[in-house]
């Protein structure tokens, strides 16, 4: 993917034109570099479980598969082991991270804190035509429930939390919840289905508190809701570590 070409830098005096008549300062208006995009695409495979945790990933082969060279995708390597998505091994290579109890339990506590806040605000602002489009939602995991879709199941969680968020209109908060949400649908894929009919119950729970505006019950749902999600992940995780 290449950048468009600038034009002829134009050579009069800079005394003589703003610094917005820089044909330089356009330059925000490229494509994002190849290997952001790649970025974002590999984590996404991994968000999705195409890229297993623990999988070895091969450069010339993620290369193929996303329809580019070798050298973005090693830059973008590079990132994602900065952002804790893989590890880079000495003489081993790349590998999708396997996160840890302790990585797990302490993003679920910020989540916790952070949706919790949300919630009370949320119960504080939402109009009728607010609730309703959550009940939508609501309906939306429900049906993959019925289903059996995990990945639909991780979707409409993911749509119903942000919709949430987006009520309480506050811009710093949605902030931070997006630094923690997208590792949180990573973790979430394997005990979406586990936690099903209970976390769909406690979702309608939230949205009636939400309706009624009671801020308080919102907020003690809410966490509730995040914190039996973080005890069914460790169950999860230690049913597999002791398959007995």
């Amino acid at each position: 993917m290449s950048l468009p070409a600038q034009g002829p830098r134009n050579r009069t005096p800079a005394s003589r034109h703003t610094v917005l008549a820089d044909p330089a300062t356009r330059r925000v208006q490229r494509p994002a570099p190849l290997r952001q995009a790649v970025y974002e695409a590999i984590v996404e495979l991994i968000v999705h479980g195409t890229l297993k945790r623990g999988q070895h990933l091969v450069e010339n082969e993620l290369a193929e598969y996303l329809g580019v060279s070798r050298q973005p995708v090693r830059e973008a390597l590079q990132r994602l082991q900065t952002d804790g998505w893989i590890e880079l091994r000495p003489a081993q290579g790349a590998f999708v991270h396997i996160p840890s109890e302790e990585e797990v339990d302490q993003l679920l506590g910020v989540r916790t804190i952070l949706e919790a806040y949300s919630a009370r605000l949320a119960a504080e602002r939402a109009k009728p035509e607010d609730v309703n489009r959550l009940w939508e939602l609501q309906q939306d995991g429900l049906n993959a429930l019925a289903t059996n879709d995990p990945e639909g199941l991780v979707a409409a969680n993911a749509a119903l939390h942000a919709s949430i968020t987006a009520l309480a209109g506050n811009a710093v908060l949605a902030e931070h919840i997006a630094l923690v949400e997208r590792k949180w649908r990573w973790y979430y894929l394997p005990i979406a289905q586990p936690r099903g009919h209970g976390a769909w119950t406690e979702h309608a729970e939230l949205i009636k508190a939400i309706a009624a505006g009671n801020a308080d019950q919102a907020t003690d749902i809410m966490t509730r809701h995040t914190e039996l999600t973080r005890e069914a992940y460790l169950e999860q995780r230690l049913a597999k570590a002791d398959p007995e």
